[in-house]
């Protein structure tokens, strides 16, 4: 299978490092398994069912003509309609949404709601683009899009620089074009079918999914000196719940730098940065220069000494020399906020350490997890409140945790109890996801 895979894709480098990943925890369960191996579940499991290209053509606020790509993969329906978000950034391509597609399968059967993987997005960027450019290319790519999507088929929702307003735009020419008032997309606003909790669901769930790790090794949040890279909504909401929890979270990054608060960020900074960071060009910098922390130019918090890193930035952030400095310095918990923060090496050296490190399609899946929610308010025509979907959400993400360690659970040196959960998430969302396809047939 990795030489079919390797020579096949051979290009695309972030769909095959998600693959290789999932493959060494899985084959052994497949060979075990003679249906598995009769339905020739792994290779269907590693291939998308349907991969959308299109070209989005679309004439900006100054009358010039704009050139795009979009795509939208669908890559596994077996659990339910393909549900994963769009993502408009100049680094998209296709083998960073196979990649985002093939992990959002695992993540979604995790949950235990009725969902299948997919993910989408386009070349677009729109960073220092006016407002109505922005409207005018959501327009055009929901034109193409809206054939191949619909409530019980495709529910793409949002990612990397698709937030409220640009699922605003694209739910209104969906509405416009299909003369269907229906739950297409998540992360709606909540005047027209969005949920309460979905902006701070990954970021809330992340810690919640912290705290029950912390629970199961008899310790707690509180007290621990936490490392967060990123400065979005996943990034900001984790470090505020974990501040709430008792945490110390040290810093904050981006492209650009770090931000790092030696004495902790407080609720009240990490409130503003929420409320403004939109608005702002580097809201971390600002931050700095309100005498919140020390603004460090070209750096990622992982040489900053650490109990627990949650990295919730991007792809591939974290690279083998970070994570021999995060384990040089006492790093306890590695839990990734983002999809694939870690690159293979890293994860090799925290797996070795036996040291907790916990995979984004675990830890991160509160975002989808809520989007699940918001589903099944449109279908029901409702609206439940905040304080309902937060305890609905820490049920989802403790449920996830109990399903990492019953299959990742082993003995370790010493006869001291090892979650491996890395190998607990992949097999728990395998087994779901290769029932429900040899129940279905070929």
């Amino acid at each position: 299978m990795y030489t079919f895979l390797n020579e096949k894709f051979a290009n695309e480098t972030e769909y095959l490092q998600a693959v290789h990943e999932v493959l060494e925890d899985i084959v052994p369960i497949y060979n075990a398994n003679k249906d598995y191996k009769a339905f020739d579940i792994i290779r269907r499991i590693c291939m998308p069912e349907r991969i959308i290209y299109f070209t989005v053509s679309w004439m900006n606020s100054d009358g010039n003509i704009e050139v795009n790509q979009g795509w939208r993969v669908q890559h596994n329906s077996a659990m339910g309609p393909y549900k994963g978000g769009l993502r408009f950034h100049p680094t998209v391509n296709l083998s960073v949404l196979k990649f985002l597609a093939f992990e959002q399968c695992f993540k979604n059967a995790l949950t235990g709601l009725p969902m299948g993987g997919g993910k989408g997005g386009s070349d677009f960027n729109p960073k220092g683009r006016s407002d109505r450019d922005i409207m005018l290319f959501c327009q055009a790519f929901m034109r193409e899009l809206q054939r191949h999507i619909g409530a019980n088929t495709d529910v793409p929702a949002g990612d990397i620089n698709v937030g409220a307003r640009e699922i605003g735009y694209l739910y209104g020419e969906y509405r416009r074009l299909n003369n269907r008032f229906e739950g297409v997309l998540t992360g709606k606003g909540l005047e027209f079918g969005g949920s309460y909790v979905r902006t701070e669901a990954t970021g809330f769930g992340l810690i919640y999914f912290l705290e029950a790790v912390c629970k199961q090794r008899n310790s707690h949040i509180e007290g621990n000196t936490i490392a967060v890279s990123g400065a979005g909504n996943v990034a900001l909401h984790a470090a505020l719940k974990a501040v709430e929890k008792g945490g110390k979270v040290i810093s904050l990054s981006n492209s650009r730098g770090l931000l790092h608060v030696e004495e902790g960020l407080s609720d009240t900074a990490l409130k503003w940065a929420i409320n403004n960071h939109a608005n702002r060009d580097n809201i971390l910098v600002d931050m700095a220069d309100k005498n919140i922390g020390e603004w460090i130019a070209d750096k990622k918090p992982w040489h900053i000494k650490c109990d627990i890193a949650l990295p919730c930035a991007t792809q591939n952030e974290l690279l083998e020399a970070d994570a021999k400095l995060l384990l040089d310095n006492g790093c306890k918990m590695v839990l990734e906020g983002a999809n694939m923060p870690c690159t293979n090496e890293a994860q090799a050296l925290f797996l070795d350490a036996k040291i907790v490190y916990v995979p984004g399609k675990a830890s991160n899946a509160g975002g989808v997890a809520l989007s699940g929610l918001e589903m099944s308010q449109n279908a029901m025509f409702n609206q439940r409140n905040a304080k309902i979907l937060d305890d609905q959400l820490y049920a989802i993400m403790e449920s996830i945790h109990q399903r990492c360690v019953d299959e990742g659970k082993s003995e370790g040196d010493a006869g001291s109890s090892y979650v491996d959960y890395m190998k607990g998430a992949n097999v728990a969302a395998f087994r779901r996801l290769a029932d429900a396809m040899v129940a279905q047939g070929v």
